[in-house]
């Protein structure tokens, strides 16, 4: 019995994906869930996997072919003597062997902890050859994902007034909450206690008081949300995507840790669906993970708000007439000037930075 390999749904919005690669070939062992192949649309990269076992029997779509949701690019042999071949073949390769699990002890024992609480960025690999004396050059193909990405950064800055306004924040107060209660907040709900939840907690705390970095614009009308989807910037090897955090107003520092753990974790592991890319009333990036000081953050359309966090720095500040040293994050609010006007935006991000320096704001709903 032959099983159809199918391209699965890219989501509303796509018609087509490009088959960017084959992690199987014919005749190769398939079991449930194997990664068979990747495709990419303009919004994602998509993983294609098995979902019965047997030998990989035919492929009918090669490497770059554009492909539709629903068409077949492959064939199982799904028969018993392939399903039970595949099965041995299956057990044989995961059995370990002693230099492999020395090889596992020697990872696990070097590996360094990611420097922030933020979800740590994927290593992007260098297409173009290393630097060296002889000169050269490599043209590469833009991947569908990128010309996307270039396409989305381009129009917003051509479609809104994009204007930036700055802060800084002190968070000495959320440092010491987590300090105190971090341990205990990780064995009762089982994940870490980071900066970005805080953060996601104080902007629907502001939202909640300016609706209209949560609205946007369409035609000659405005649109407001009694909702907040937050949009995640997260960095991986095929380029920036933003995957929705939903209904982050009702949710608590654990739920929105949890939530982020796994959007991230999907993210880095190619396992995004398009729903997870659909929609966003509003975005935070971070890119203080990579060490950047300052930036303008450019607008997820139709989005009208986007919140730049950056690198936490030991400064010099002063507190009741006394030069103290603080912990302290600049922060960066895009927005469309169309829609908002520069004194909402500043009371907004002044909004965010005082339930930052106050978090007793955000943990007890006030």
């Amino acid at each position: 019995m032959d099983i159809e390999i199918k391209v699965p749904s890219l989501g509303e919005s796509e018609s087509e994906a490009t088959l960017i690669s084959w992690l199987k070939k014919e005749g190769d062992a398939v079991v449930v869930d194997d990664v068979l192949a990747e495709i990419e649309s303009d919004k994602i990269t998509m993983e294609i996997t098995a979902l019965d076992a047997g030998i990989l029997k035919s492929i009918s779509k090669q490497v770059d072919d554009t492909v539709e949701p629903g068409e077949v690019i492959g064939l199982i042999d799904g028969s018993e003597q392939a399903v039970k071949a595949a099965s041995t073949s299956t057990a044989a390769d995961t059995t370990p062997t002693d230099e492999a699990v020395s090889e596992v002890e020697v990872k696990e024992t070097t590996a360094e902890a990611p420097a922030t609480d933020a979800p740590a960025p994927v290593t992007k690999t260098v297409t173009t050859a290393p630097l060296s004396n002889q000169r050269s050059e490599e043209r590469v193909p833009m991947s569908r994902l990128r010309k996307r990405i270039a396409e989305r950064l381009k129009s917003a800055q051509n479609t809104a007034a994009m204007l930036t306004t700055f802060n800084e924040v002190n968070l000495q107060p959320v440092m010491d909450l987590r300090s105190r209660y971090g341990q205990a907040f990780q064995n009762k709900h089982g994940v870490k206690l980071g900066f970005m939840s805080f953060f996601v907690r104080a902007v629907s705390q502001a939202i909640s008081q300016h609706p209209a970095l949560n609205a946007y614009i369409e035609a000659d009308n405005i649109v407001y949300h009694n909702y907040l989807d937050v949009g995640i910037a997260v960095s991986t090897e095929k380029g920036l995507v933003v995957p929705t955090l939903r209904d982050a107003h009702l949710m608590n520092l654990a739920q929105i840790e949890q939530g982020i753990s796994d959007l991230a974790g999907k993210a880095r592991d190619g396992g995004l669906l398009p729903d997870d890319l659909k929609g966003g009333t509003f975005s935070i990036t971070n890119g203080g993970v990579f060490g950047s000081m300052l930036s303008t953050p450019i607008l997820n359309p139709p989005q009208s708000g986007i919140l730049g966090m950056h690198t936490i720095q030991k400064r010099a500040v002063v507190e009741n007439d006394t030069i103290v040293i603080r912990p302290m994050m600049y922060l960066a609010l895009s927005y469309d000037h169309r829609l908002i006007d520069g004194s909402d935006a500043v009371r907004f991000l002044v909004a965010v930075k005082e339930a930052l320096e106050y978090p007793g704001s955000l943990t007890l709903d006030l």
